[in-house]
C-alpha cells in the first residue's frame, strides 16, 4: 500500500517502540536509538524547523557523515512536506554554491564545524541561506554567526512548539502523500553544473519494497552506513530500505573506524562500490606479502581451491565429496579467518554498484564463501532496476529486471528502462528532463548493453564512451575504456587508471599506483623513497606496472571485440587523481573531458612517441592551500598480443 516515509518510521515506533532502530558509536561505545525515541525526535525536530519557518515545498539542506540526528532531520523535513536535499561531506565549499542557491535553500543542518565553515565561507554567495544548525558542537563554541545555532536549540524550541500545538505534527504527517516530493539528490556533475533529481516518497519506497522482496530481507538485517549519504545508493540502503524493512542500521565513529566498526556489527546485508571491495583485497594483499613462508603457503593453496570450488559451491552447482572436503579444510583454515579479518562474516547478501566490478575481484569474494552480487540501477532510477539473484551470480552481467521494470535496447545500443522508481523530473530543468524521460515513459540510461540469452543485462561502458579506434591493425575495432581501466584496476598495485584511444590508432593510459601497497613492496626491497610522486617515478614501480599491464593485454587479446584495447603505452602520473582537483567526481568516477584538457601535454607526448615529459598540475592540499606538483614523467612501452581468433 503506498504510503511516506514518516509513516513507515511511526508504524515501526508503534509495533516496535523499543527495538533498536539506529546505533552510532561515540567514544568507542555503540549508542542506541530506539523506533520510540526516534519518533520522539523527528517530532521535535519537525516542529522546530516548522517554528523557524520551513514550509511545505521548501528545501532542506543536510550535510555530514551518517548520523541518527542527520537521518532524524531529513525525517523531520519530509513530515512538514518538506525536501531534504544530502550534499557531500567532503565536498569544497565552493561545490555547495550551485545547489544551494539552485534549490532556493534557506535552512541547513549539519554535522560540525567543518560543515559550518564551508557553509559560512559561501553566504556571501548563497544569500538566501538563513538559518544554519549543527549536530556537534565541539569547536564552535565561539563562534557569534547570526542564524548559527545548535541542534539541540532546535529541538528544545520544537519541544515548546509541540507543547503548544499537540496536534499540528500529525496533521502535517497526514497531508503528506506517495507522490509528493520526498528527496533531492545532485548528480556528481561530470560534463558540468549537476542536476538535481527529484525523487518521490512512492519511487524511492516502491524500488526499495522491490529489492527488499528481491532478497526476501526483514527486520533482523545488521547494516554498515558507512558511505556518503548523498549518494542515492547509500540512501537507499541505509534510509529508504531501513524504513521499509525496519532494520538496524550502525553508523560508524568515523571515517578511519570503519574497518574496526565493521568487525563490531558484523553486518549481514553490506553494500560496496567496487573500489571498497578492491581497498579491502589490496589491505588482505598486503598482509600476505608480510606473512611468514607457512601461512603464505596455506593461503595460495587454498586459494588455489577456492577459485576451482568456491563459485561453483555457491551458485547451487554439483561438486564432488573430495572437492568439497578439501573447500571444508579451507573454510576452516583460510576462509573464515579471512571473512572475519574482512568483517564480512555473518553477511547475508552483499552487493556492489556504481561501476563495474573486476571479473577476478568479483570471482574472489564469491570464492570464499561471500554472497557478492552486482545490481545496476541511477540516481534517476531510485537504484533497483536489475539485481542478481542467488546462484545466478555472474562476473560479467549485472543481474536480471526486478519486479515493475521493463528494459529495451535502442537501435544505437542504449539501455532504455521503464519502472516505478523512475525520477520525477530534473529540479528546474526541463531541457534535461525532456532529453532522459520519453514521452511514454521510458528513460534513456546513457548506457550501452544488451541482454544475454538467460535475461541478464550486460553493461559494456557509458554509450557516449564507448569509441573506435581509426588505423592501424584494428581499425574500426571497438573501445570500451571503462572495461580496460577495471582490469588495470584489479592489481592490488594500481588504484586509478585512465584509458585513452578513441579515434586513434591505438590505446594508451594514465595509471594512478595505490601509494600503501606499492610503497609496502618498495619497503620489503629496501627500495626508498621520499613520497607519492618519488615512488610514482621509480624505474623499478614502471617495470611492476609494466607487468600488470601487459597481463592485462595478453587477457585482451583473447577477446575478438576488445583484442584493438591492448594498452600500448602507459605513464604513471605524478600526483593521485582528487575530487577537490575536479579530476574525479565525489563518488570518484573519472572526468573524462577535464582529464583530457588538463592534461594535453601528456596525451600528446604519449602519442608522439616521447620517452618522457615534463609537467606541472595546480593541486589542491587538505588544509585549503594551493600548490604546484611538477615532475618528469617516464613514458613506458608495453608489449602488444597477436589475437587469438577463436574457433567457428
Amino acid at each position: 500500500m503506498p504510503t511516506t516515509f514518516t509513516r513507515l518510521m511511526l508504524e515501526h515506533a508503534a509495533q516496535r517502540p523499543d527495538a533498536a532502530a539506529l546505533r552510532e558509536k561515540d567514544y568507542g561505545i555503540w549508542q542506541t536509538l530506539t523506533w520510540r525515541a526516534l519518533a520522539t525526535l523527528v517530532r521535535e525536530l519537525a516542529c522546530g524547523l516548522a517554528d523557524a519557518g520551513l514550509q511545505r515545498g521548501q528545501h532542506l539542506v543536510v550535510i555530514g557523515e551518517n548520523r541518527p540526528r542527520l537521518y532524524a532531520a531529513m525525517l523531520a523535513a519530509q513530515s512538514l512536506g518538506a525536501v531534504p536535499v544530502p550534499l557531500y561531506q567532503d565536498a569544497a565549499s565552493a561545490e555547495y554554491v550551485f545547489p544551494i542557491t539552485n534549490a532556493e535553500i534557506a535552512f541547513a543542518i549539519v554535522e560540525d564545524q567543518e560543515q559550518v565553515d564551508k557553509l559560512l565561507e559561501v553566504r556571501e554567495q548563497c544569500t538566501q541561506l538563513r538559518s544554519v544548525w549543527f549536530d556537534e558542537p565541539r569547536g564552535l563554541r565561539h563562534y557569534a554567526e547570526p542564524g548559527l545555532a545548535p541542534l539541540d536549540a532546535l529541538i528544545a524550541a520544537g519541544r515548546a512548539f509541540d507543547a503548544a500545538h499537540p496536534g499540528f505534527f500529525d496533521a502535517e504527517v497526514q497531508k503528506t502523500q506517495p507522490d509528493d516530493v520526498a528527496a533531492m539528490f545532485f548528480t556528481s556533475g561530470t560534463t558540468g553544473n549537476p542536476k538535481g533529481v527529484v525523487h518521490t516518497h512512492h519511487t524511492l519506497i516502491d524500488r526499495a519494497q522491490a529489492g527488499a522482496a528481491f532478497d526476501k530481507l526483514t527486520s533482523a538485517e545488521e547494516v554498515l552506513a558507512y558511505l556518503p549519504p548523498a549518494w542515492i545508493g547509500q540512501n537507499i540502503f541505509s534510509y529508504a530500505q531501513w524504513l521499509v524493512c525496519g532494520y538496524v542500521v550502525n553508523c560508524p565513529e568515523s571515517a578511519s573506524t570503519v574497518s574496526i566498526d565493521l568487525n563490531d556489527i558484523g553486518p549481514t546485508y553490506y553494500f560496496a562500490p567496487p573500489r571498497v571491495f578492491e581497498g579491502l583485497l589490496t589491505t588482505v594483499m598486503i598482509r600476505m606479502e608480510d606473512a611468514g613462508a607457512v601461512k603464505k603457503w596455506l593461503f595460495h593453496h587454498f586459494m588455489a581451491v577456492a577459485r576451482h570450488v568456491g563459485p561453483r559451491l555457491m551458485d547451487g552447482q554439483p561438486v564432488g565429496a573430495l572437492d568439497r572436503l578439501h573447500y571444508a579444510i579451507g573454510r576452516l583454515v583460510v576462509y573464515g579467518p579471512l571473512r572475519n579479518t574482512l568483517g564480512l562474516t555473518r553477511v547475508r547478501v552483499a552487493y556492489t554498484a556504481g561501476e563495474a566490478i573486476g571479473p577476478d575481484l568479483f570471482s574472489f569474494y564469491r570464492s570464499i564463501g561471500i554472497n557478492l552480487k552486482q545490481l545496476y540501477g541511477s540516481t534517476e532510477t531510485a537504484v533497483f532496476v536489475c539485481l542478481q539473484p542467488d546462484h545466478e551470480a555472474k562476473a560479467d552481467t549485472v543481474g536480471v529486471p526486478i519486479e515493475g521494470v521493463q528494459i529495451r535496447v535502442s537501435d544505437t545500443g542504449e539501455i532504455l528502462v521503464k519502472s516505478p522508481g523512475l525520477l520525477k523530473e530534473y529540479y528546474r530543468n526541463p531541457a534535461a528532463t525532456a532529453e532522459v524521460l520519453t514521452a511514454d515513459g521510458w528513460y534513456h540510461t546513457g548506457d550501452a548493453g544488451f541482454l544475454d540469452a538467460g535475461g541478464h543485462l550486460k553493461i559494456i561502458d557509458r554509450a557516449k564512451d564507448v569509441g573506435r579506434l581509426m588505423g592501424g591493425a584494428f581499425d574500426a575495432a571497438m573501445f570500451a575504456p571503462k572495461y580496460v581501466e577495471n582490469k588495470l584496476k584489479f592489481f592490488p598495485f594500481i588504484k586509478e587508471a585512465v584509458a585513452i584511444g578513441d579515434r586513434r590508432a591505438t590505446v594508451c593510459a594514465f595509471i594512478n599506483i595505490d601509494f600503501e601497497a606499492v610503497g609496502n613492496w618498495a619497503e620489503r626491497r629496501n627500495l626508498p623513497y621520499a613520497g607519492y610522486a618519488d615512488l610514482a617515478q621509480k624505474p623499478e614501480v614502471s617495470e611492476l606496472i609494466r607487468e600488470c599491464v601487459e597481463k592485462v593485454n595478453a587477457d585482451l587479446a583473447v577477446d575478438e571485440k576488445l583484442a584493438g584495447s591492448q594498452i600500448s603505452r602507459f605513464l604513471i602520473l605524478q600526483k593521485q587523481l582528487d575530487a577537490d582537483d575536479g579530476e574525479l567526481t565525489r563518488t570518484r568516477k573519472v572526468r573524462r573531458g577535464f582529464i583530457a584538457e588538463r592534461y594535453q601535454v601528456l596525451v600528446d607526448a604519449l602519442y608522439d612517441g616521447k620517452a618522457n615529459q615534463y609537467v606541472e598540475t595546480a593541486v589542491k592540499f587538505e588544509d585549503g592551500r594551493s600548490g604546484m606538483v611538477a615532475a618528469d614523467l617516464k613514458i613506458v612501452d608495453a608489449k602488444l598480443f597477436p589475437a587469438v581468433k577463436r574457433a567457428a
